[in-house]
C-alpha cells in the first residue's frame, strides 16, 4: 500500500484509459495506439521549473506541489526496473512541449514527457487539478494502466521523491 496519497482514487479503477493524442518531448505524438496495448505508468505532476527560476515560498507550502524534478529523476533512475516489469513510463503536465523538451533533455530522461495544456486527460477521467498564482495545474498523481484499463491509481501524492520507488515495490508484489 502506498500511504503518501491524500485523495480517494477508487473511482478510476477499471476505467478505460481514453484514446488521446498528446504531444511528447521527443517530438512525437503519443496517440491512441500507444495507450491500447501493454502496460504503462503515467505520472502526472504540477510543473517543473528551470534551475534559474526562483519558486515562490508559497509553492513549497502546498502539499505535493514541490518535488517534480526529484520524482522525474527517480523514475529515470528506475526506468530499467520498470521495464523489467514490462511497464513503459510517461510523465505528463500542462506545460507546453518546448518546456517539457528542455526538462527531458536537461534531466536526461529516457521516457517522454507529455503536454496536456488543455487538461483533456483531467476532463476525460475526472482527475484533480488545482490553481496557483493564476495557473491551473495537475495534482500530483499516478495511473498504472494495463491493456488500456486503469489497474491502479494514486491521487494527491505528497512524497514525490519516494513515490517512484514505493510504486515499483508495490508493482513487484503483484
Amino acid at each position: 500500500m502506498i500511504n503518501s496519497c491524500t485523495e480517494d482514487a477508487s473511482y478510476l479503477l477499471g476505467q478505460q484509459f481514453p484514446l488521446l493524442a498528446l504531444p511528447a518531448s521527443t517530438g512525437d505524438t503519443i496517440g491512441p495506439m500507444d495507450f491500447v496495448t501493454g502496460s504503462f505508468v503515467l505520472f502526472l505532476y504540477p510543473r517543473t521549473s528551470r534551475p534559474d527560476e526562483a519558486q515562490s515560498p508559497e509553492w513549497a507550502l502546498l502539499p505535493g506541489a514541490k518535488g517534480c524534478t526529484p520524482e522525474a529523476c527517480e523514475f529515470r533512475d528506475l526506468a530499467t526496473d520498470y521495464g523489467s516489469l514490462w511497464h513503459r513510463i510517461y510523465g505528463l503536465s500542462s506545460q507546453d512541449t518546448a518546456y517539457q523538451r528542455e526538462a527531458a533533455e536537461r534531466l536526461h530522461l529516457p521516457y517522454p514527457l507529455l503536454s496536456d495544456p488543455g487538461f483533456v486527460l483531467a476532463t476525460a477521467l475526472g482527475l484533480p487539478t488545482f490553481g496557483f498564482d493564476g495557473e491551473l495545474l495537475y495534482t500530483r498523481s499516478t495511473l498504472v494502466v494495463r491493456e488500456r484499463i486503469i489497474t491502479q491509481a494514486f491521487l494527491g501524492i505528497t512524497d514525490a521523491a519516494a513515490h517512484p520507488r514505493d510504486l515499483l515495490a508495490h508493482l513487484n508484489q503483484d
